[in-house]
């Protein structure tokens, strides 16, 4: 474990001035920023957790020049931005009542509470920059060294307060690559009704952020296996698909996407994944690339396939058919614009009219045919489209 990085973020200066308005031993590292500072990978993100109330916080912020955002002010958080850098600062917190969406919290100083509440052990660790110390309430720095997901307490009760740890518990398994917690998984199994009970948007939110891993199919699989995604995601029945396309990715050299992924997951129905992604209240431009991934057809060559549905989108069907050598040819390229319009012919003669619009779509036919020639060629094409129409 690595705790020199921790150091090291709690030195980055706009959190050391941070720190320093919050004043000394009311503030500690928390949560993700501690968890993977300690197993080496880079942190952007810095959580705190606080002793001192929000409006303190804010107050002492202001004290000291340091810009902050009620962000969620009524759960504790304040989000400062210090030296170019974002924290959120939240106040140690416990919980009052939870409707497994929902929580109502009370403000506390005692950090194993706060630590209580939390979802998972890895997720439970306190830095505390003065003292330099590490405080491990649960078991955390065990379950990180064996790369092991296991809930704080009894799974089903901490399922109960809020549902989406479901989802969470299988991010973070995906992630560290471990073995699942087997008391954990038969929690989520049992439990996976609940799901239902959350906001679309907070399921698509987790959704996509597991599929954005380097490869989740293992657990996808393992959901699959135990039930987990038929009461939110019933449409999604097999893994091999998925697992084929993350060989593809691989073998292009090409980074996950988790909407070619989703893709990947459904029937090859474009109005179907349309369908699904509209459920999940996806934005109208990811709902889109879902349904054009579905429709599968590789029948053009692949600049020509992007330049009718664009680059990004011709890379997916490809991945998703097997041609990563095709999806990998198109990294870089640049989708040209047809170099001409209508109102071109019309100066060299043409009479206005539909002939135009049909002419000029013959033209770009063939320019895309002939594979993007340069301007001398194009102005050829136009030349014997003209002398052909008379």
């Amino acid at each position: 474990m690595e705790l020199s990085r921790l150091v090291a973020m709690a030195e980055r200066p706009g959190i050391a001035a941070l720190l320093r308005a919050l004043g000394p031993g009311s503030a500690r590292l928390v949560g993700g920023a501690v968890r993977d500072g300690l197993l080496g990978e880079e942190v952007a993100d810095v959580d705190l957790a606080t002793s001192l109330s929000p409006y303190e916080v804010m107050r002492r912020c202001g004290q000291a020049g340091i810009k902050t955002i009620p962000t969620g002010i009524s759960h504790g958080t304040v989000t400062a931005i210090s030296g170019g850098e974002h924290a959120e600062v939240t106040t140690l917190r416990a919980d009052l009542a939870t409707d497994g969406r929902h929580a109502t919290v009370a403000f506390t100083d005692d950090w194993r509470e706060d630590a209580a509440r939390r979802d998972f052990t890895i997720n439970a660790l306190y830095f505390d920059p003065d003292s330099g110390e590490l405080h491990d309430y649960f078991g955390g720095l065990e379950d990180l060294a064996a790369r092991r997901v296991r809930f704080i307490g009894e799974p089903l009760k901490r399922i109960a307060e809020d549902h989406l740890r479901i989802m969470r518990f299988f991010r973070f398994t995906a992630r560290f690559a471990g073995a699942p917690d087997a008391q954990g998984l038969a929690a989520c199994a049992a439990r996976a009704n609940d799901l239902m009970a959350l906001s679309r948007e907070r399921i698509a939110d987790e959704w996509l952020k597991l599929l954005a891993l380097p490869d989740p199919a293992p657990t996808i699989r393992l959901m699959l296996e135990h039930g987990v995604l038929a009461p939110v995601l019933p449409e999604v029945a097999d893994v091999r698909r998925l697992e084929q396309l993350v060989a593809a990715e691989n073998a292009a050299d090409l980074e996950p996407e988790p909407l070619r992924r989703f893709a990947a997951l459904l029937p090859s129905d474009p109005a179907l994944a349309d369908k699904v992604a509209a459920r999940l209240k996806l934005s109208n431009r990811a709902r889109k690339r879902i349904a054009l991934a579905a429709d599968g057809d590789v029948s053009a060559p692949p600049r020509a396939l992007a330049y009718g549905i664009g680059r990004e989108e011709a890379q997916d069907r490809l991945l998703l058919a097997g041609q990563p050598d095709a999806a990998a040819s198109l990294e870089g390229w640049s989708v040209p614009r047809m170099p001409i319009g209508g109102g071109q012919l019309i100066a060299r003669g043409l009479t206005p009219g539909p002939n135009v619009a049909r002419m000029l779509k013959a033209i770009e036919a063939r320019w895309v045919a002939e594979d993007f020639p340069d301007e001398a060629r194009l102005a050829e094409l136009v030349d014997a489209a003209l002398a052909d129409a008379g």
